[in-house]
Parts: C-alpha cells; sequence; structure tokens
C-alpha cells in the first residue's frame, strides 16, 4: 500500500496544485490538451485532467519534436511550477510526452474552441464528459452526495440500501415499469400451474421502484433514524425539463415524529446545510455551472427563514391572484408548476404547503384526528423548480390504515409494522436531480445525470 501510495503520489491532479505546491516545485501532470498557442519560441498548451473547471497552461519549447503535440492529445508533462503574468500557475516542462492522439479532425462532435448547446452535447452521452459545462456538473454531482453522506452520518442516520426490484408501487399511481425476464425459454421452463408464465420468474408482478419509502419504514421500525440515496424509476409520458424516467431519490425516514412541523424543520436545516458544504467544497464548479446558466449564484434562500402555509391558504393566495396565473386552480389535484412559482415569490422564500386534503395524498399519510378529510403532509416549494421534497407523518394507527380505500392488497406486511412495537414515524423524499437543478441554476434536468432516460430515448 505505501508503494502504491508513493506511485500515485508522483502524478498531481491540477485542482490541488495551487493549495499543495509553490512556485519552484517540481511536478508531473497528466491530462488532455485543450488548445494549443504557438508562438516564437514557446508553445502554450491549455491541459485539463478532468478535476476543475479551470484550464492549467504548460509552456514547453517550441521544436520540431513538439510540432505534433495538437487539441484531444493526452499528455504527461514534467517540469517545474512557475508563475504566470497573470498570477496563476504554471509547468515550464522539461518533457512532455504523448500518451494517446486526439484524432479530433476524424469525426469528433465537440470543437475545442466552440460553445455548444446543451441539446447538441446530449446527442453524443459517451463523449460529453469532455465538455467543461459537464464534467463540472458530474463534480458538483459528486461532491452533493459526499455533503449527504456526511450531513447524515453525523446526525448518526443509518444509510439503508432500498431495492430497485419490489413488489409494490409506493405511490399508488401506476407509473412504474414491469420487470420480467427476457428470455421466453426460461420464464417457461420456470412456469407453476397457478402463475401466469410471464410471472413465473419472481411468482407474482414485479417493477422498478417508484421510491424507497416503505422499505425504509421497515428499517427504521429497528434502527431508527433512516436514510436512501437510490434510484427510482417512473414511466410518465413527460418531456419536461425537471422530468426523468430514472432519477435518483434523497429520502429519509425519522422515528418518533409526531409534528410536521418538526419535519419541516429537519428538511430546512438539512437543505440549508449540505448546500453551505457544497459552496465550500465546489464554489468554482458551481459559479461556472450558474454562469453557463446564467442563473443567479448567490442562492438567497440560504439566508431567509422558509415559510410555513396550509394548503387552504395557499388556495386562498392563489384564487386572490388568479388573474395573475397561467393555469386555472384545481381543487382535485396539485398546484401547477406555475402556481407553486407564484406561491414562493408571494412568499418572497422557500414555502412549505402543509395540511393537504386526503383524496390528493397517498395510502399511507397520517390523516388529523380533527378533521379526517385532511393529512399531515408537506410539499417543499422551491425558486426556479417548484416542488423539490415531498413529506408526511406516516399513518401510525393500524385500523385506519387497513380501511384506507387506496392501500394495495399485498402490503399486509406494512400494516404489521404498526402490530409489533409500532412508533411514530415520518419522512421524505427529495429527487436529488431536481436538487441540483436548484443549485447550479441548470434549465433541463437532463444535463445534471450522467445518462438521462425519458420518453423515446434510453441510449448507451
Amino acid at each position: 500500500m505505501l508503494f502504491l501510495k508513493r506511485f500515485y503520489s508522483k502524478t498531481g491532479r491540477l485542482a490541488h496544485i495551487s493549495k499543495s505546491h509553490k512556485p519552484g516545485d517540481s511536478l508531473s501532470i497528466q491530462g488532455w490538451i485543450k488548445n494549443v498557442r504557438r508562438l516564437k519560441n514557446n508553445t502554450f498548451l491549455d491541459v485539463n485532467d478532468g478535476s476543475t473547471s479551470s484550464k492549467f497552461q504548460v509552456v514547453v519549447p517550441r521544436t520540431p519534436e513538439n510540432q505534433h503535440l495538437s487539441p484531444g492529445s493526452v499528455i504527461s508533462a514534467v517540469g517545474q511550477i512557475q508563475v504566470a503574468p497573470n498570477g496563476s500557475f504554471e509547468l515550464h516542462a522539461s518533457s512532455v510526452k504523448m500518451l494517446a492522439e486526439g484524432h479530433l479532425q476524424e469525426g469528433y462532435p465537440f470543437s475545442p474552441k466552440q460553445k455548444h448547446s446543451p441539446e447538441y452535447v446530449r446527442e453524443h452521452l459517451h463523449l460529453r464528459s469532455r465538455v467543461d459545462f459537464i464534467a463540472a456538473q458530474m463534480r458538483v454531482r459528486h461532491k452533493a452526495q459526499k455533503a449527504i453522506h456526511d450531513y447524515m452520518d453525523e446526525l448518526d442516520f443509518v444509510q439503508i440500501n432500498t431495492p430497485l426490484i419490489t413488489t409494490n408501487d409506493c405511490e399508488g399511481a401506476g407509473e412504474v415499469f414491469r420487470v420480467q425476464p427476457d428470455s421466453a425459454s426460461l420464464l417457461k421452463q420456470m412456469a407453476r400451474p397457478s402463475v401466469p408464465e410471464e410471472q413465473s420468474y419472481f411468482d407474482g408482478k414485479v417493477f422498478l421502484s417508484v421510491s424507497g419509502q416503505l422499505h425504509l419504514e421497515a428499517m427504521t421500525y429497528g434502527l431508527g433514524n433512516t436514510y436512501t440515496l437510490s434510484p427510482a424509476f417512473r414511466a410518465e409520458n413527460s418531456k419536461s425539463p425537471l422530468h426523468l424516467a430514472e432519477f435518483y431519490m434523497f429520502e429519509a425516514e425519522l422515528a418518533h415524529l409526531e409534528e410536521l412541523e418538526k419535519l419541516a424543520s429537519f428538511i430546512e436545516q438539512m437543505l440549508k446545510s449540505i448546500t453551505n458544504r457544497l459552496l465550500e467544497t465546489s464554489s468554482e464548479d458551481l459559479h461556472f455551472c450558474q454562469e453557463n446558466s446564467n442563473s443567479r449564484s448567490d442562492l438567497p434562500w440560504l439566508q431567509v427563514p422558509w415559510k410555513i402555509m396550509t394548503y387552504d391558504e395557499a388556495v386562498q393566495v392563489l384564487q386572490e391572484n388568479k388573474d395573475s396565473l397561467k393555469t386555472p386552480i384545481s381543487l382535485n389535484e396539485g398546484f401547477s408548476k406555475d402556481q407553486e412559482f407564484f406561491l414562493v415569490a408571494h412568499c418572497a422564500a422557500p414555502v412549505f404547503v402543509v395540511d393537504w386534503p386526503a383524496q390528493q395524498k397517498p395510502f399511507y399519510m397520517k390523516v388529523s384526528r380533527t378533521n379526517p378529510n385532511r393529512v399531515y403532509a408537506l410539499d417543499l416549494l422551491m425558486p426556479a423548480v417548484g416542488e423539490l421534497c415531498g413529506g408526511s407523518l406516516r399513518e401510525s394507527d393500524p385500523v385506519i390504515l387497513n380501511s384506507h380505500p387506496q392501500l394495495p392488497k399485498d402490503l399486509s406486511w406494512y400494516v404489521e409494522l404498526r402490530k409489533y412495537g409500532g412508533i411514530a414515524t415520518g419522512g421524505f423524499g427529495m429527487g436529488f436531480e431536481r436538487y441540483l437543478q436548484l443549485v447550479t441554476g441548470v434549465k433541463n434536468i437532463r444535463d445534471v445525470i450522467p445518462f438521462p432516460r425519458y420518453p423515446h430515448s434510453c441510449k448507451m
């Protein structure tokens, strides 16, 4: 292990050079040439190794041996760190070795000096990590996940790897993908008399998970506070810039939770904390993404207390301002995106809408004991993205839960959780990609996930 550490430490990552080195230090780097400028005596290479949105300049003597250096090529360079006229570090290379040629003239879709539209870049998923804008998004994504894991670990939450294949549709909306083997011979081989042949592998219908919540609840009843950050799948016919068929959900379940306001407070503090951590670790990449998206970089919602209003209060605000809305108000459905944005602007802050009509929410949400037409549920509405989190207290009374008309017939185990030492719980789910849109300002959710899946598109 010591040998490996010494070996890998010989080559520095560009993102750390200014923090770990000083002028005069010897340095070895590896990376892709982004641009080449040839002057009389020297050749200047802009090099990037994927660790930063900034280019690093390598200065090499202009000699016949270096004439073959071109954009897209992979090089290793050894030399001494110096300070450039603009105050940045640069490497005065004593040797440069070509590791691989770029072949950019042979059909490479991205011009090194041209800014390409996200739509065009999206057509080349296998190559788009080479584009600075996408690379910055992926680094922010990594650091945001780390911030979530670190925060939840510090609060003693237990991370649960919830299953991706499940027998239940958590939301009860029917927006699920069926799962079954593609091999007809395998299904026939495993067939049983009482089971339809297409279901013979698992002896019943199974789906890709739309949420890990129900499995988290099962773990919370024995472990206490739990969370997951896992893929989720929704079979929606939507090409909205805020929706994907496959995305990641950050979900948490809190044990012994009996007040919806405490859940709202937890969500607010969690989001502010992980975002501040992200600003500390990834400010350069965040600002780069925000500039490319022409969005604000100050995130003013970090500095203000968030508001809470009931569903009825929210409807009243919308009805009083219906002439300012683009969409009609429906009392049988949730709010439209236009209405969510209006409520956020009206409150001049993120807002939790609480105490929702029971018919608009799933079976597992706790029914108000003073008004059975309402459930203890919340939606968090944020600038730019609208709904970011949905959560609730969970119904803890097995009798009430068992009598719910929307309770799926195969969830007797879920009711049984309440039978053996049941406790009060509550939790929430947050679309991770939508959070990334919030902090980076990226308009289309397909550009904050490495390989987006959406209707009529599942490339690679």
